[in-house]
């Protein structure tokens, strides 16, 4: 679980640096990147699924095989909010809401979109950033996307959906760290980038610094 949420992270900061890079190569670097992570965490969100979707049995009564749902991770939405409910828009057309299972927990969200077109999707936040009330949390199906709304426990504004955990463990290995890949492109396109592209990322980073956004150079330059 730990490993998906790191990943759902990854992806929203080089989502945000794909909206503002302008150079087609620093596009394509970025681009890259996305696909190979969204690939990545929808493979560790399948396993955690299948995981979960294991019935709890007695050696004896267990079936010789049990299979599990295949879901593809929903990796596009927006939000938005106000002092009082954060609103999601969930892109994906022809959802049934009666085929909708949800979960709706405190710190979590968990939404599986069963035989969309014959395939199966699942959106999930393992971990918000604050608590939700889940018995006001509520949905409306759209024809192009759904929209869900979660209702805060305490008013007020959020930096961001998702939770994060700044202490930074000391000694951490570089091999490690689940962002050092992503460090190393951010470092290459600073570097090899022109004076435009330099200053485009240390805008992007100094905004992240004062709040306006997701720090997406934490630690850089």
């Amino acid at each position: 679980m730990a490993e998906e949420q790191q990943l759902r992270l990854d992806l929203e900061e080089l989502r945000y640096l794909e909206s503002i890079a302008k150079r087609p190569r620093v596009l394509s670097l970025l681009s890259s990147e996305i696909r190979n992570l969204d690939a990545k965490l929808s493979q560790v969100t399948a396993a955690v699924a299948a995981s979960a979707a294991q019935p709890s049995v007695s050696a004896e009564k267990a079936p010789a095989a049990a299979s599990a749902l295949n879901y593809v991770t929903l990796g596009s939405f927006s939000w938005d909010q106000d002092n009082d409910k954060i609103k999601l828009y969930v892109f994906l057309e022809g959802v049934q809401e009666e085929r909708m299972e949800t979960v709706f927990k405190p710190m979590l969200v968990d939404i599986m979109f069963h035989d969309v077109q014959g395939k199966n999707y699942r959106f999930s936040i393992p971990k918000l950033n604050k608590e939700i009330v889940p018995e006001k949390c509520k949905m409306v199906v759209k024809p192009t996307k759904v929209i869900v709304t979660l209702f805060k426990a305490s008013k007020g504004n959020w930096l961001d959906l998702h939770f994060k955990d700044d202490k930074l463990k000391p000694g951490l290995d570089k091999d490690k760290d689940p962002m050092a890949g992503i460090m190393d492109l951010m470092k290459n396109m600073y570097e090899e980038g022109d004076d435009d592209m330099k200053r485009t990322i240390a805008k992007a980073w100094s905004d992240a610094r004062s709040g306006k956004t997701a720090d997406p150079l934490r630690g850089y330059p």
